[in-house]
C-alpha cells in the first residue's frame, strides 16, 4: 500500500504539489481520459462559451502552467489561454456505420493517449466528437494531465458543469458509501477492538515490508497480463468499456455479505484469471500452462483517501482548511490475485477458491486485511522523507517502478445516481482511464444513473482486448448465477 498526496493549496502562483510534480516528471506523465456520451447530436453545443465562462473559472490551474524556480521548484503560474490550442474537433470520415466510428473514435483514444502535453501551456484537452457511435450520438472526450487533481477533484470539476436532467434546480445525489454487513452485532466489544488493534499492527509491520520489497526488488513475471518489456507507456493501447447493472451488482452484494467494491473488484480478478488460463490453454505442456495460468500477479488497487461522503463543491475543496481539498489523494493496495485451478471452471486446489462465491468472499477478505494497516500513512512519510534528501525525480522513479512491477492497476469513481446533462443535453454515460503509466493492464470503474461502467485499457498487439472482455463478462455471468440466480430464497 502506498500513499500519495497533495498539499492543500488550489491558488495561482504557488508551487506544485508533490504529486504534481511526480505525475509530471522525466521519469513519467500520467493523464486521465475522461469520456461524456450524449444523447443528442452535439453539433449546436456551445462549447467555446461553456469552456471560457465555466470550465476555466473552476480551478485556477486549469488556465495555469509549470515553471520552475533556480532550485527547480515548480510553481503554476497563470497565463492567458488560446481556447483553440485547447478544443479539438476531429475529422472521421463521412457516412459510415456505427461499427466504423466505435472502432474509430477507439483509435483516436489511443492515438491521444501516447501524446504528452507541451509545457509552455496549461495541461488540459477537449476534443469534440460529433459523430454517432452505438452508445452515443456524440462524445465529448477530456485530456487532463494527473497534476491537476485525482479522480475525486476532477469529477468535483465536472460535476459543477452539469445539472440534473430530470430537474436542474435539484441537487444531485450519489450511493451511500455502506460498508460490509455487520453480523457480529453486539459481539463487538472491548475484546474484538483489541483484536483488531493487535491484528492492524501486525498486518503494518508485514504490508511496509512487502511494500518496499515490491517497490524495489521484486517484480511479477512474464504471464499473459504482463510483458515486462520496457517502454510500455509509449505503445499503442486499446480501450473498450463493459456495463454491468449495479442492482444486479447489489444484488450479490446482499447475498455474499461484501462491498459493492468487493463485487465488482472480484469480477475483474476472477476474469482476469480466467484470460491467462485461456491464453495458456494453447500450451501442449501441462506444467507450463499451469505456471502461465497461476502465476503470481499482482493487481494496485487504487484508493481515494478521503473520508468520502460525496462530492463537494469547488469553492469547499479549494479551501485551504478544506478536509477534502483540491489535488491527489489516494493509495496504492498492493492485492495479489487470487490463483484458479488450470482448467477451464472456476474450480481450484484451494477449496477456499472452490466457487465463484468464494473466490469473490477471499477477495473480500484479502482486501478487508489491506485496509486493517495503518501503512498507508507510514509509507507517505517514508515517500516525503524521500523527498527531501532524494528529490522529487528520485520518487517519480520509485512510484514508476511500483507500477511497472506488478500486473495491473485498478481504481474506482462514485457517479451521480441520476442522469446529468451538459446545457440541457442529456448524457448517457461516462467512463475514464489513466494513461501514461507502464503497466500492460488498467482497469477503471465508475458508477454512473444505475451502471457501472468498466473500462479495460491493455497495450495493443500484447493482450487479446476481445479475449480479455469476453472472460471479464464471463465472471459476471457466472457469479450473478450462482449468488442469486442458483440461491433459494429465505424462509423468514
Amino acid at each position: 500500500m502506498e500513499y500519495y498526496s497533495d498539499e492543500k493549496e488550489a491558488l495561482p502562483d504557488m508551487p506544485v504539489s508533490p504529486s504534481g510534480q511526480y505525475f509530471n516528471s522525466s521519469v513519467f506523465s500520467l493523464s486521465v481520459l475522461a469520456v461524456m456520451e450524449f444523447e443528442v447530436p452535439l453539433d449546436d453545443l456551445p462549447i467555446m462559451t461553456l469552456v471560457q465562462d465555466v470550465f476555466l473559472p473552476i480551478n485556477p490551474r486549469f488556465s495555469s502552467i509549470m515553471v520552475g524556480d533556480e532550485n527547480g521548484v515548480k510553481k503554476w503560474k497563470r497565463v492567458e489561454v488560446r481556447l483553440e490550442d485547447h478544443i479539438k474537433f476531429p475529422s472521421f470520415p463521412a457516412g459510415m456505420s456505427l461499427e466504423f466510428y466505435d472502432n474509430y473514435l477507439n483509435d483516436y483514444l489511443s492515438k491521444i493517449s501516447l501524446d504528452r502535453f507541451p509545457q509552455n501551456k496549461p495541461l488540459w484537452e477537449l476534443h469534440m466528437i460529433k459523430y454517432p457511435t452505438r452508445n452515443a450520438a456524440g462524445n465529448l472526450i477530456f485530456k487532463l494531465h494527473h497534476a491537476l487533481g485525482d479522480g475525486f477533484s476532477l469529477m468535483g470539476a465536472f460535476l459543477s458543469c452539469l445539472q440534473r436532467a430530470d430537474n436542474p434546480s435539484m441537487p444531485v445525489t450519489f450511493p451511500s458509501h455502506e460498508p460490509s454487513s455487520n453480523r457480529d452485532g453486539k459481539q463487538n466489544g472491548i475484546f474484538r477492538c483489541v483484536g483488531r488493534v493487535f491484528s492492524g499492527v501486525a498486518n503494518t509491520v508485514s504490508d511496509i515490508g512487502s511494500a518496499l520489497v515490491k517497490s524495489s526488488f521484486v517484480t511479477d513475471g512474464q504471464t499473459p497480463i504482463r510483458s515486462g518489456e520496457d517502454g510500455v507507456e509509449f505503445r499503442p493501447c486499446a480501450i473498450t468499456t463493459l456495463a454491468f447493472s449495479l442492482d444486479h451488482i447489489k444484488q450479490i452484494k446482499a447475498k455474499l455479505g461484501v462491498t459493492v467494491n468487493d463485487v465488482v473488484t472480484g469480477i475483474i480478478f476472477l476474469g482476469t484469471r480466467l484470460y491467462m488460463q485461456a491464453s495458456s490453454s494453447s500450451s501442449s505442456h501441462d506444467d507450463l500452462q499451469q505456471q502461465q495460468g497461476n502465476a503470481d500477479a499482482t493487481a494496485l488497487v487504487v484508493l481515494n483517501t478521503r473520508g468520502l461522503g460525496g462530492y463537494k463543491t469547488i469553492g469547499e475543496m479549494v479551501k485551504p482548511d478544506s478536509k477534502m481539498p483540491w489535488g491527489n489523494h489516494f493509495a496504492f493496495l498492493h492485492v495479489s490475485i487470487p490463483k484458479l485451478s488450470c482448467n477451464n471452471g472456476v474450480s481450484s486446489a484451494d477449496e477456499s477458491n472452490s466457487s465463484p462465491i468464494s473466490f469473490v468472499k477471499n477477495v473480500h477478505t484479502i482486501i478487508k486485511r489491506k485496509r486493517n494497516s495503518a501503512v498507508v500513512y507510514l509509507t507517505g512519510r517514508m515517500l516525503e522523507i524521500m523527498r527531501k534528501f532524494r528529490g522529487h525525480e528520485a520518487v517519480a522513479r520509485y512510484i514508476y517502478t511500483t507500477l511497472k512491477s506488478s500486473s495491473m492497476t485498478m481504481s474506482n469513481l462514485i457517479g451521480p445516481i441520476e442522469q446529468m446533462a451538459l446545457a440541457n443535453r442529456p448524457i448517457k454515460g461516462c467512463y475514464f482511464t489513466v494513461v501514461g503509466g507502464p503497466e500492460n493492464v488498467g482497469i477503471t470503474m465508475m458508477s454512473y444513473a444505475g451502471k457501472m461502467r468498466v473500462t479495460i485499457r491493455i497495450e495493443k498487439g500484447f493482450i487479446d482486448l476481445q479475449t480479455f472482455t469476453s472472460c471479464i463478462e464471463n465472471a459476471f455471468d457466472v457469479l450473478f448465477k450462482d449468488a442469486v440466480q442458483n440461491t433459494p430464497p429465505s424462509n423468514s
